[in-house]
């Protein structure tokens, strides 16, 4: 991992002696400190996060710290869940030249991507009337990840 020095360093699941149930409510807290405690800004807008709950935490907080395409056979993955600090801190250095944005259109939904190249990650919100969306996060070590978000960022230059 390369980056700047405001990136958090990494939740590592070796840190809690492997205990899945410690270590994903470790992650769980930085996840309220970051988006329920003190609500992020993004470009002067609130960033919010769904409240519905499943299994005591929001849906937001599981889609960003699991993957799949269907949300009820969603698993969990390490990456996501090690880089929860990541979110907040790439959302508040939106603007710093290591952070790549770029708006997107997806239907009628207008998104604003966040990529740090160089750290392979991403944040997506969502424009909504007022606010912004926290949509989802997620590595980008997978080459076709990175070609596509590349050209996309490249065509809106």
């Amino acid at each position: 991992m390369s980056g700047p020095d405001w990136l958090p360093d990494l939740i590592r699941l070796t840190d809690y002696e492997g205990d899945w149930r410690q270590y994903i409510e470790s992650v769980y807290a930085v996840f309220r400190r970051d988006f329920i405690e003190d609500v992020a800004r993004c470009r002067g807008d609130f960033v919010r996060v769904g409240d519905q709950s499943i299994d005591g935490k929001e849906r937001t907080f599981w889609h960003i710290t699991s993957e799949g395409n269907v949300e009820q056979n969603r698993v969990p993955d390490l990456r996501r869940c090690e880089r929860i600090g990541w979110v907040r801190a790439i959302i508040d250095h939106d603007g710093d030249p290591t952070v790549l944005c770029w708006p997107q259109m997806r239907g009628r939904k207008r998104r604003h991507i966040l990529w740090m190249k160089e750290a392979d990650f991403a944040v997506v919100l969502e424009k909504r009337p007022g606010c912004w969306w926290l949509w989802t996060a997620y590595p980008t070590e997978r080459q076709h990840t990175r070609e596509k978000l590349l050209k996309e960022y490249d065509a809106c230059k």
